[in-house]
């Protein structure tokens, strides 16, 4: 079993994190002002629905494009590798994210990224040095939950809680959403090749979480003001509701556009 996430970089920049959940962000003039987000505000039993989907979340398996070719799932030819993806986000991407909820999403997303480039034996030294910066800049002790997991979404109910104690919850939610829309961009950019990693019970997996997803932000954001352009950013989604891979095929071809305007919108 492939023992580094790709949140492995990250890891190493927080495992020995001291910060516990400061109740204060730097906004874009370099000030600093109050969380818009307070944890305690959300009224218990909402809070309890969002533990509900979330422990369903973590029981979901992990979505196929992120695993690499050592999984057995994705395999390109040396020809397929001569052309590599123009699609990835590039690194850079990193020192556009000023605010905590950007900075949660831009490491997402090039965690992602990374692992496609991997696939095309593109370097990703770069990849690794932006999402430390990030790692490094986000200071989230919950992270440490993390090591030695094949990936986010396998330690994903860990995660939650350690997001949870730690005051962090609606930003787990940013990196999901983030996560998934990168994955299902991905996919729709070399549909018929990245197609074949998914099976029917996969393309059901990924429908419901995105089903879950569109529930919890949508709960969340009636207490978090940074959560509701997520929640519209993701609306696209809802169309996505195949449980074969046929049909799965088909709603991704006529979302692409939708899906690139998610991404647009998380990562602007």
């Amino acid at each position: 079993m492939k023992k580094l996430s790709y949140f492995a970089v990250a890891l190493t920049a927080v495992a020995f994190a001291a910060c516990t959940g400061n109740k204060t962000q730097n906004t874009q003039d370099g000030t600093d002002s109050v969380k818009s987000f307070e944890q305690e505000q959300i009224e218990e039993n909402i809070k309890v629905q969002m533990d509900s989907l979330a422990a369903e979340f973590g029981k979901l398996k992990s979505v196929p494009i992120i695993k690499t070719e050592d999984d057995g799932k994705i395999e390109l030819t040396d020809e397929e590798k001569q052309v590599k993806p123009d699609y990835l986000l590039a690194p850079s991407v990193a020192e556009n994210a000023v605010t905590l909820a950007e900075k949660y999403r831009a490491l997402s997303a090039l965690a992602v990224d990374k692992e496609v480039a991997k696939l095309y034996d593109m370097p990703t030294d770069e990849y690794d040095e932006a999402i430390t910066k990030l790692a490094t800049d986000i200071n989230d002790p919950s992270f440490k939950v993390l090591d030695g997991a094949d990936n986010v979404f396998e330690a994903s109910g860990a995660l939650y809680e350690a997001m949870n104690e730690n005051s962090r919850i609606n930003y787990f939610w940013q990196l999901a959403s983030t996560s998934i829309v990168e994955q299902l961009f991905v996919t729709t950019q070399k549909t018929d090749k990245f197609i074949t990693a998914f099976d029917d019970d996969a393309v059901s997996n990924i429908t419901f979480r995105v089903a879950l997803l569109q529930d919890a932000i949508q709960r969340l954001s009636e207490y978090d003001p940074e959560i509701k352009p997520v929640a519209e950013a993701i609306k696209p989604l809802a169309v996505l509701n195949a449980i074969s891979v046929d049909e799965f095929k088909s709603q991704l071809e006529e979302a692409k556009e939708e899906i690139a305007k998610s991404r647009n919108a998380l990562l602007k």
